[in-house]
């Protein structure tokens, strides 16, 4: 199967020693997209959360401390730049990386919230998110075993789709899975949102959209189902 069939043509490929970067319009897009989104959160300033009070007719305004606001804003900028990296790698083992720093991040995004129920829903998505490591690592290694090599570019020249590379593709998407808190582990994350700072929160729903948006393109690429 041809990369161009999911991205239209190859635009560039920058090589980094053996991390190799490769970019279609598709991909591009997504980068794009990412670093804009990135930059605003740079630039944004605290967030002020407006709650409904239960039995009255007030508001009670949740404000984000300059403190926390500063670690918060910093990590969703390291998820930000994180998945940015994830769209564009051409090297299986570096989406793995990404992915799981993404994962790290957006636990760090919400640790500093003095929320219980906040906070114990980080801690579930955490717990889950340390054990989707273990078959997301596994899979990109079944699939290295399998094909000799973790470039996608090399995989997707392959002319054959064996067992064990389905085996780690059904892996990798698990892990995945897990990593971001999508269906269907996102029940640990709902809580999470519940905490002041939209552009925080907001990063870690676009980060894990694009990652599954990615993840189905490497899969297809490590597959070739057309």
């Amino acid at each position: 199967m041809d990369i161009s069939i999911l991205g239209s043509q190859i635009i560039g490929i920058i090589p980094l020693g053996d991390i190799v970067f490769y970019m279609t319009s598709f991909n591009l897009f997504m980068f794009a997209a990412v670093l804009a989104f990135t930059f605003i959160i740079a630039i944004s300033k605290t967030e002020t959360q407006v709650e409904a009070e239960f039995g009255t007719l007030g508001d009670r305004e949740v404000k984000v401390a300059k403190n926390e606001f500063k670690i918060r804003r910093f990590l969703a900028i390291v998820c930000g730049l994180a998945t940015a990296g994830a769209m564009i790698t051409g090297d299986l083992f570096d989406f793995t990386l990404f992915v799981c720093l993404i994962g790290i991040v957006n636990i760090g995004i919400v640790g500093a919230v003095k929320q219980i129920d906040v906070l114990d829903s980080a801690f579930q998505y955490g717990l889950i998110a340390m054990m989707a490591a273990t078959p997301l690592f596994a899979g990109a290694a079944l699939i290295l075993a399998s094909t000799g090599s973790i470039s996608l570019l090399q995989i997707n020249s392959l002319a054959f789709t064996t067992p064990m590379m389905l085996l780690g593709s059904i892996l990798i998407f698990i892990g995945v899975a897990g990593e971001t808190g999508v269906a269907p582990f996102f029940a640990t994350k709902a809580e999470m949102f519940r905490t002041p700072g939209s552009p925080f929160l907001l990063i870690i729903h676009l980060s894990s959209l694009l990652i599954i948006v990615r993840a189905i393109e490497i899969l297809l690429i490590i597959n070739k189902p057309f």
